[in-house]
């Protein structure tokens, strides 16, 4: 991995979390995900299934995780289950996890290889009245292709038929969106490394660039800062393909007087970040990019102020839309009638902001975290409203990551990350 090793008392802090819910004599088990093929031998790079990954710190394939906390012997409490590690394995795709390394990384004890995963659970569940799937429940999963986590739940429903059945993925919402100190410092890192990638592209933003030059500056940015690359597909979007709300071809030159919108950010650790910065093409703003820019920037900062303790998300989604509303009638793209003849499922300011303003980031940038249970001290979210006019040839989106406090206004992660016209015409121009 190219990121430094996480303490792994943050993974057996998790793991404490998760089972201290469970029921009384259960089970739950955790896949990694697949390597999933391109075609011939070539094959997409690795990505760990977060969920195995926020209970063990195992960044590996083919690993297998359980948790019995009322096993009747020691060590069946907690069992990684790893691909036997060998010289050939080293030589052809690099060290592996051993048994020695997986404790110094999980925490966890009783490491055995893969190979012995059936002959063990078959012990487990003879202990076991109830096993926890790990089914994939979030709001926007949208999954076509068979995950190995899947496989495992069918053919686990085919051998064991007599077991109770309990969910993971309810346990998981909760616990992962309630960041742990050393997951704040590590979402930090991947914004602090996204303010190296954005600082970078003001010196190199000009006029008739490519919209893939300047994510390849983002991109040996991130990569010479420990990054793997980008949290999530980046958006290069000039002039009017910044209306486009996911525009990812980022293959059009960017041309004189138009602005830029980057939707970018790094990942670290597995954890990510997620920023949208506005940059003029020449280094500066006309008149009215910037009144509109600076509207945006005062419903992202009210916005910002809502994210406290106890807010409902779908409350805070209606507040926002109010002051939306009144920025789009300074800016005469609404009139009071709009209004008041308005749709309330969709209000009048949807015609220029039709998406949400924020949602949960961690390890997933669109993380975990129930949309119907109030806020909480130590959430994560996105701030990003936007106002996009596409007969005036540019939309604008600003995007900050924040942490919702006990107390007070929410902390800011990206608050040294340029975001007044002001002083980015001005790193651009020194």
């Amino acid at each position: 991995m190219k990121y430094h090793q996480i303490d792994r008392n943050l993974f057996i802090k998790n793991r404490a979390k998760f089972t201290s819910q469970m029921k009384p004599n259960s089970v739950a088990v955790f896949n990694s995900n697949d390597i999933y093929p391109v075609s011939a031998d070539s094959s997409l790079p690795f990505e760990q299934h977060r969920d195995i990954f926020y209970l063990s710190g195992v960044d590996q394939e083919e690993s297998i995780l359980l948790l019995f906390p009322d096993a009747p012997y020691e060590h069946l409490k907690q069992i990684l289950f790893l691909k036997e590690t060998n010289e050939h394995i080293a030589i052809w795709e690099g060290e592996k996890l051993t048994k020695d390394r997986a404790f110094e990384v999980s925490g966890i004890k009783s490491v055995i290889w893969l190979q012995d995963f059936h002959k063990t659970l078959k012990e487990v569940m003879a202990y076991a009245e109830t096993m926890y799937i790990n089914t994939n429940e979030h709001y926007r999963a949208s999954i076509e292709t068979e995950t190995r986590e899947a496989r495992f739940v069918k053919w686990w429903k085919e051998n064991y038929p007599a077991h109770k059945v309990e969910k993971s993925n309810p346990i998981l919402q909760r616990i992962r969106s309630i960041k742990e100190s050393e997951e704040l410092d590590l979402i930090q890192e991947a914004c602090n490394i996204t303010e190296k990638g954005y600082r970078r592209v003001l010196q190199f933003v000009k006029p008739n660039v490519m919209e893939y030059e300047i994510e390849a500056e983002f991109a040996h940015e991130f990569l010479r800062n420990r990054s793997k690359g980008f949290a999530y597909t980046p958006i290069i979007a000039s002039g009017n393909n910044a209306n486009v709300l996911h525009y990812i071809e980022n293959n059009q030159q960017c041309k004189a007087g138009d602005l830029i919108l980057l939707d970018v950010g790094a990942e670290y650790a597995n954890y990510s970040s997620d920023m949208t910065r506005m940059v003029p093409v020449s280094g500066k703003f006309t008149d009215r990019q910037k009144q509109v820019y600076n509207a945006v920037l005062r419903v992202k900062n009210e916005a910002t102020k809502m994210l406290t303790v106890g807010n409902l998300w779908k409350q805070y989604h209606v507040e926002v839309g109010k002051v939306m509303t009144s920025e789009l009638l300074g800016l005469g793209l609404i009139d009071k009638a709009d209004v008041q003849n308005e749709n309330p499922d969709w209000p009048a300011y949807k015609k220029y902001f039709m998406h949400g303003t924020s949602h949960h980031m961690g390890l997933d940038t669109h993380d975990y975290g129930l949309l119907h249970e109030p806020m909480k001290a130590n959430m994560v979210f996105t701030v990003e409203p936007g106002i996009y006019i596409p007969a005036e040839g540019f939309g604008i989106r600003i995007e900050d990551d924040v942490v919702i406090q006990e107390k007070g206004e929410p902390f800011n992660l990206m608050r040294n990350i340029p975001i007044e016209a002001d002083e980015i015409e001005s790193i651009m121009n020194s």
